[in-house]
C-alpha cells in the first residue's frame, strides 16, 4: 500500500524514534530491522533504499548516528574503472548520557533528601526516557521506593524564582519554616524573611540558598526546601561585597567551613583525632586541613571551620576526636558531653 503524504513525513520521524528506543552501542539494528519495526510498531511499509535514503537525512542533519560500511560489490563502470559499492548497516544512536551516567543521576535523585516524592519520580521517569527500552528494567525497583520524606511541593517553583532572583539581582521575600510534631511545616514568624540571594548549593542531600538577611551584615544559608510563599521583588539586592566575607567568598571554602551549613563565622580549629577517621575528615574538611605531632595512632589535625558546625561535628565523632582550640569551643564541647551523660543517668 503506497504511503501518503503526511505518513510519508512522518517516516523519517519513526526512524529516528526506533533509534532511540532500539539502538545504543550494544544494540544495533540493520536496515531489515528498522523495517520490520516500522511495519510492527507503526503500521508503516518502507523498502531498503527509502530507509536508507531517511537514515542518511538524518545523519546529513547532525543527528548522532553511527553505522558500519560492508562492501556490497565491486564492479567495473562505463570508464573502464573499478569501482566499490557499500551498504550501511549497524545503526544504532549514540546518547548523550550512557547508562552509567544516568544510573548516577537517577541515584541522586532518589537519595536527595529534599525533593518530594511525586516530583522525584516525575523527574527519574524524563530521566529514563534519555535512555532506550534496555535501561528501563535496571531500575524497577524506583515505583516502590517509600514516601518517607516530609513533602514541600513548592520546591521547584522556589527554586525557579531564586535563580532568577539571583540572574536579575533582586531581592526575595519568603516565609521560613520548621517542623512541627504533626510532621508539617510552620512559619518560625509572622514577619517575611528579606533575603538578598547570592548562590544556591547542595551538600549533604539538601539545597540551601546562601544569602544575606537584608537586615545584618553577615553571609546565611536558609534550607530551600524549608521555604514557602516565595515572592520576587524589585529591590537591588546589597551587593555581595558590602556583606562580611562576601568579598572573598569563594563557595568551595564556603562549603568546607560550614559543614552543617550552620551561619556565623569561621575560626580555626585544632583537634587531636585517632588516624581511623580520617577518610571520614577529609571527606568532611576537604585537603585544606594540616596534620601535624602524627603518632602511631593519633594525629593533630588544624582547619578553618564554622564554629556551631565543627561543636555538632565534633559531637558526632566525640568517641574519636578532642577539641584542642580554641578553648571555649573545646570548653563548650565537654559540657555538651557532660549534660548527655547525665540525661543517660537520670
Amino acid at each position: 500500500m503506497a504511503q501518503t503524504a503526511p505518513a510519508k513525513k512522518m517516516l523519517i520521524m519513526n526512524i529516528l524514534d526506533i533509534l532511540k528506543r532500539y539502538t545504543d552501542e550494544e544494540h544495533k539494528l540493520s536496515q531489515k530491522q528498522i523495517i520490520e519495526l516500522l511495519q510492527s510498531d507503526y503500521d508503516m511499509t518502507a523498502d531498503r533504499k527509502t530507509v536508507a535514503r531517511n537514515l542518511s537525512n538524518l545523519m546529513a542533519a547532525g543527528y548522532p548516528i553511527e553505522c558500519r560500511d560492508d562492501v556490497a560489490r565491486t564492479y567495473i563502470n562505463k570508464q573502464g574503472k573499478k569501482e566499490t559499492s557499500y551498504i550501511l548497516s549497524d545503526f544504532y544512536l549514540e546518547r548523550d548520557f550512557t547508562d552509567a551516567e544516568l544510573r548516577l543521576l537517577i541515584d541522586s535523585l532518589l537519595f536527595s533528601k529534599h525533593i518530594p516524592y511525586s516530583q522525584c519520580k516525575e523527574l527519574v521517569e524524563k530521566l529514563e526516557g534519555l535512555s532506550n527500552r534496555y535501561f528501563k528494567p535496571r531500575v524497577r525497583f524506583i515505583s516502590t521506593f517509600p514516601e518517607t520524606k516530609p513533602a514541600n511541593l513548592q520546591l521547584f517553583y522556589t527554586i525557579e524564582i531564586i535563580d532568577e532572583a539571583i540572574a536579575m539581582g533582586k531581592q526575595v521575600a519568603f516565609t521560613y519554616n520548621k517542623y512541627g510534631i504533626d510532621k508539617k511545616l510552620h512559619p518560625r514568624r509572622e514577619q517575611e524573611y528579606i533575603v538578598n540571594p547570592y548562590q544556591m548549593a547542595a551538600t549533604n542531600g539538601r539545597y540551601y540558598l546562601i544569602g544575606n538577611y537584608d537586615k545584618y551584615d553577615y553571609l546565611a544559608n536558609y534550607r530551600i526546601d524549608r521555604i514557602t510563599n516565595i515572592r520576587l521583588l524589585d529591590s537591588p539586592i546589597k551587593p555581595k561585597e558590602q556583606v562580611e566575607g562576601g568579598k572573598q567568598f569563594s563557595l568551595p571554602k564556603h562549603m568546607a567551613e560550614h559543614l552543617y551549613m550552620f551561619s556565623g563565622e569561621s575560626v580555626p580549629v585544632t583537634f587531636r583525632m585517632k588516624k581511623g577517621i580520617l577518610n571520614d575528615v577529609i571527606d568532611w574538611f576537604g585537603t585544606d586541613i594540616t596534620f601535624s605531632e602524627e603518632t602511631e595512632e593519633e594525629v593533630t589535625a588544624r582547619v578553618t571551620v564554622n564554629w556551631s558546625a565543627m561543636r555538632h561535628w565534633a559531637l558526632q565523632y566525640c568517641r574519636h576526636v578532642r577539641v584542642l582550640s580554641p578553648s571555649d569551643l573545646a570548653h563548650t564541647v565537654k559540657e555538651d558531653l557532660q549534660n548527655a551523660l547525665n540525661r543517660y543517668q537520670s
